[in-house]
C-alpha cells in the first residue's frame, strides 16, 4: 500500500508541474479549480491501475470518484473557458505579476499547495482502493456509502445546472437565486460535494477500522474548506457586496444543510 500511495505521490506531483508550466506560459493558473476534480480521478485510476486483483469495491470507489471528479473538472473547465481570469487568483498573485515573478508566485502559492492538499483529501479513494487488493466485495457500508455519494451528486449537479440557467437568463442580472435547492441551502453544489466525499469515505471504510481512521482527513478538510475557508465564506462576502437582497436571502436560508426557508420575523 505504501507502494501505491508513493507512486501516487509522483503521479500528482508530476501532473502539477507540466500544469505550471502551462499556467506560467498563459499568465494565468485559474484552471487550478478544474484540475481539482481531474487529479483525484487520476489519483483513483493511478491506484487502481497498480493493483494485480482489485475486485468489485476498487472498480466503485475509482467510478465514484471519476463521476465526480471528471463532471466537475469539464464544469470548471467550461466556465474558466467563459469568464476567464479568476479574481481570487489575480489578488493572490497581484505582487508576484507586477514584480515579474509570476511563474515562482504560481508554483509556491498555487500548484505546490494545491497538490498537498488534493492529495490529501483523495486520501479515502486511494486507500480504498490499495486495501481492496485481492478482490475486496462491497459491504453494506460500502452500498451506504453509494447512497449517500447519489444524494451529493445531485445536489451538486442539479444545484449547479439550475445556477448556470439563472446566470444565463438576463433578467437575473443583480438577483439572488432563490429557487429549486437554493430555495433550502445557499450552497447545493456544496453540500453535495461534501455528501460526494463523505459517501465516498464510507465506501472506504468498508475495507477496514484503520482504512476509516487514515483516510479520515480528507472529508474533514474537505468539509472545512468548503464551509470556513475558500469556499462559503469567500463567495458570501463577493455575494454581499454585489448583490442588494443577499442579505435577506442570507437571514432566510440555511448556509449549508438544506432545511425549510426560516419566516421573516
Amino acid at each position: 500500500m505504501g507502494d501505491i500511495l508513493l507512486v501516487n505521490a509522483g503521479v500528482i506531483l508530476a501532473a502539477m508541474l507540466v500544469l505550471w508550466l502551462v499556467a506560467a506560459a498563459i499568465a494565468d493558473v485559474s484552471f487550478i479549480d478544474a484540475v481539482w476534480g481531474g487529479g483525484m480521478a487520476l489519483l483513483a485510476l493511478a491506484s487502481w491501475l497498480q493493483l494485480a486483483d482489485p475486485g468489485p469495491l476498487a472498480a466503485l470507489l475509482l467510478g465514484m470518484t471519476a463521476a465526480w471528479g471528471l463532471r466537475l473538472a469539464w464544469h470548471l473547465f467550461a466556465r474558466w473557458r467563459r469568464q476567464g481570469e479568476d479574481p481570487r487568483y489575480a489578488r493572490i498573485l497581484r505582487h508576484h505579476r507586477e514584480s515579474g515573478r509570476y511563474a515562482a508566485g504560481a508554483l509556491t502559492r498555487v500548484f505546490l499547495p494545491q497538490a498537498v492538499l488534493l492529495y490529501l483529501t483523495c486520501l479515502p479513494a486511494q486507500l480504498g482502493i490499495a486495501a481492496s487488493e485481492g478482490g475486496a466485495e462491497i459491504r453494506g457500508l460500502a452500498w451506504a456509502g453509494l447512497a449517500l455519494w447519489l444524494a451529493g451528486v445531485f445536489f451538486e449537479w442539479v444545484g449547479d445546472w439550475q445556477l448556470a440557467r439563472f446566470r444565463a437568463d438576463p433578467a437575473s442580472a443583480g438577483r439572488v437565486l432563490d429557487t429549486g435547492l437554493w430555495r433550502y441551502t445557499r450552497h447545493p453544489n456544496y453540500f453535495g460535494d461534501a455528501c460526494a466525499w463523505w459517501g465516498i469515505w464510507l465506501a472506504a471504510a468498508s475495507a477496514g477500522p484503520w482504512i476509516a481512521l487514515a483516510s479520515l482527513p480528507g472529508p474533514l478538510f474537505l468539509t472545512f474548506t468548503l464551509t470556513r475557508w475558500s469556499g462559503k465564506p469567500l463567495l458570501e462576502k463577493g455575494m454581499a457586496r454585489t448583490r442588494p437582497g443577499y442579505a435577506d436571502y442570507v437571514a432566510r436560508t440555511s448556509g449549508f444543510f438544506p432545511l425549510p426557508p426560516r419566516r421573516a420575523e
